[in-house]
């Protein structure tokens, strides 16, 4: 499984890379606070809403410590997303 670590992504979007950063974490744990420009779908939602989720280029799943992010990420590659990276360490190593 291919991960990223917080640092870099928190080195591309300074850089102004495009990424699609998808915040798998339920509303209450969102309330607390989010990335900036994260889309948030929490993980139960994602069969329905997937279709959200563009195809193409990088993109980061996130949750608080990367274990939903992995589940999602999983399941996101068994529908053809390509382009996939679990945030290691989730939220709380990102707040860190």
């Amino acid at each position: 499984m291919d991960t990223i670590l917080p640092s870099e992504v928190k080195d591309r979007l300074g850089r102004g890379e495009p990424l699609t950063i998808v915040d798998v974490r339920e509303d209450e744990e969102v309330a607390a606070g989010m990335i900036a420009g994260a889309r948030h779908i929490p993980l139960g939602e994602l069969p329905e809403r997937h279709g959200e989720i563009p195809r193409t280029g990088d993109i980061i799943l996130v949750c608080r410590s990367g274990a939903r992010s992995s589940r999602a990420l999983g399941y996101l590659a068994s529908l053809g997303y390509e382009g996939l990276k679990n945030m290691s360490g989730g939220m709380l190593e990102w707040e860190n």
